[in-house]
């Protein structure tokens, strides 16, 4: 690729000191890949709810408007802008992990050129990502860059679940947005490791759904005796931890309170609660609402925050590798993804594609093919 400079589009979410949200497709000159570099043509990366908190962050989506010269233009909430201070006036790029074919490499890496990979480290929502040949995963040579996409955010942090319940002394967990596609990635992992899982749904098409993969305990957010189904899920599983990705409302404290009903009775009474520990970890924001928390199950129990990447720190080198070596393997089975639709990099920037990106809703996922539109 000497002495062919090649330009390619990357996306920038930028947030300027006036408040003012500018969404813009530059375009920049590649760099040669020098040692143990490769450089990848990005084919496939998923809209995943953590880049469009970088993208259009707490903007209204439905307020963008064409910009003049192209790309988008929003106002950021006045109220949102001290959150916002350590990225303003800052271009931020876009996209989190994808796949695609690395057309070039340093001369440490030549042996990987042509080849598939999945790939993480931020700014995929471009033409082309040079990385270090470490940062790429080589895919078994009947996947396609999509089957390849989103083998990072949904599949570790599912694994990374087990993996946290383990290491913390837990032997079941509780989900909620349980549909989602990290979930029913869950319900197969749990499935086939023997690991107990209360799955907690809003409809009853999305229990339905779960069931048909094999879960055995699904209950429904929206049925009137819902409490009921969850404390009876939980004892019979005996689950002490629970990741919620809703985050907002009383749905934490429900929990809490359910895994302290489901204890055993206590030979000698304490105002403390059984001596059992109950974890919940908020990981995502489908509500952004307040976290209520009604103290009703003792004082052994806790409520944090939690990140995949903290938690690939804890659990360690081998730990991880071994959970991404099973994520390859199952690349067409346990962590297969779907989308609704695959549109093109320039597409984002659509008012239209980017509220049906923004949807959350189960089977809404959207995919990014730079390919497809890249002149």
């Amino acid at each position: 690729m000497a002495g062919m400079p090649i330009t390619g589009r990357s996306l920038r979410s930028t947030v300027t000191s006036e408040g003012a949200l500018e969404l813009r497709l530059i375009e920049e000159e590649v760099p040669d890949p020098t040692g143990s570099q490769v450089l990848v043509s990005v084919e496939a990366s998923p809209v995943n709810p953590s880049d469009l908190g970088v993208l259009i962050g707490p903007a209204d989506a439905s307020t963008l408007s064409p910009a003049e010269g192209g790309g988008l233009d929003g106002q950021v909430p006045e109220q949102a802008m001290s959150i916002m201070r350590d990225r303003i006036d800052k271009p931020l790029p876009v996209g989190n992990e994808g796949a695609g074919t690395i057309i070039a490499a340093g001369p440490e890496a030549a042996d990987l050129v042509g080849r598939t990979v999945s790939l993480v480290g931020g700014a995929m929502w471009s033409d082309y990502r040079l990385v270090d040949a470490a940062a790429v995963i080589p895919l078994p040579e009947d996947a396609t860059p999509a089957d390849g996409a989103a083998l990072f955010i949904n599949p570790m942090t599912a694994l990374s679940m087990i993996e946290t319940m383990r290491a913390e002394g837990h032997t079941a967990l509780v989900h909620t947005a349980a549909a989602s596609n990290l979930g029913q990635m869950l319900v197969k992992i749990c499935r086939d490791d023997g690991v107990g899982l209360v799955n907690i749904v809003r409809k009853p098409e999305q229990a339905t759904t779960l069931r048909d993969l094999g879960a055995e305990h699904v209950v429904d957010f929206s049925q009137p005796d819902f409490q009921e189904q969850l404390g009876e899920a939980i004892t019979a599983t005996g689950a002490t931890l629970a990741f919620d990705a809703v985050g907002g409302g009383s749905l934490a404290s429900d929990i809490l309170a359910a895994m302290e009903r489901s204890q055993p009775p206590a030979e000698h009474w304490t105002p403390y609660g059984s001596a059992v520990h109950k974890q919940v970890y908020i990981y995502g924001s489908l509500d952004f609402g307040p976290t209520t928390i009604q103290r009703t199950f003792g004082m052994r129990w806790s409520v944090g925050g939690y990140l995949l990447t903290d938690a690939i720190g804890r659990l360690g080198g081998e730990t991880v590798m071994k959970m991404r070596d099973r994520v390859v393997s199952e690349i067409k089975t346990t962590f297969a993804s779907s989308y609704a639709d695959t549109i093109g990099l320039g597409d984002i920037l659509d008012p239209a594609h980017l509220a049906a990106a923004g949807k959350r809703g189960t089977g809404a996922k959207i995919l990014i093919d730079p390919s497809s539109d890249r002149t």
